[in-house]
């Protein structure tokens, strides 16, 4: 919808050393300044770094216009939780967003959706906007059970009465993360239409699951898809802000 300004987010996952990512950042921060007329993006921009870049990539995007964001948070604002981070710490270290519920979280970790929504209330008692990650297996897509795979994955996990306009949603098929397989666009219609179907009409759906320069401009042009949580390809300047670029 005209209403919804599509958004383009990078998740690093747990790629980037200081220089790495400072560099990336740098140079992502700088097209931008650049960009004039033409040039100028007509998306959002937003990465996710790793937690040990969050300081670093902050300071070489502030007063760019490029958002930050986290990829995980724990229920709890603070306590005896080791290796986990708050939502509120993200949100002191200059995050406006928080991906929750990757599938590499709840395949990976044992992430339920239940515990998925306590992040959820985590994220919004500290003023962040969650993306909230749900998607299918091969296995569950070849037994035609996908949607309501989706579905269940979107009752369990959101709270109720979440706010449109500060929840966004990101279906990525399991078996299109990082394999170079992405859902046919007939495919990707057809899902975001169901998620739609639940959701309030301002919130934001985006696609995942290797999106690419080549394929980025398809995907973006279909309707009720608002966006792109990239992976891979926003690991690259040029990659990451072609994608960008697409969404014309």
């Amino acid at each position: 919808m005209a209403d919804r300004k599509k958004l383009v987010a990078g998740n690093w996952k747990m790629n980037g050393l200081r220089s790495d990512g400072l560099t990336l950042a740098t140079e992502l921060a700088r097209r931008v300044r650049a960009a004039t007329g033409a040039e100028q993006l007509s998306c959002d921009l937003l990465i996710c770094p790793p937690a040990t870049l969050l300081g670093p990539v902050h300071d070489a995007i502030v007063g760019s216009g490029i958002h930050l964001g986290g990829q995980d948070c724990h229920p709890a604002p603070k306590g005896a939780f080791t290796g986990d981070i708050s939502a509120e710490m993200l949100a002191d270290a200059g995050c406006r967003f928080v991906i929750l519920g990757h599938s590499e979280r709840r395949q990976g970790h044992g992430e339920s959706d239940a515990l998925v929504r306590e992040k959820i209330g985590a994220a919004r008692r500290a003023g962040l906007v969650p993306i909230v990650c749900v998607g299918e297996t091969l296995a569950q897509r070849q037994a035609r059970e996908a949607a309501a795979v989706v579905v269940a994955q979107l009752a369990g996990s959101l709270p109720e009465r979440a706010a449109g306009r500060e929840l966004i949603v990101a279906y990525e098929p399991v078996w299109a993360i990082g394999t170079g397989l992405s859902a046919s666009l007939d495919d990707i219609v057809a899902m975001h239409a169901v998620i739609r179907r639940h959701l309030p009409t301002e919130a934001h759906i985006l696609y995942g699951g290797s999106v690419n320069p080549a394929n980025a401009g398809a995907i973006l042009a279909l309707g009720d898809v608002d966006g792109a949580l990239v992976g891979g390809a926003s690991l690259a300047a040029d990659s990451f802000w072609a994608i960008a670029s697409s969404c014309g």
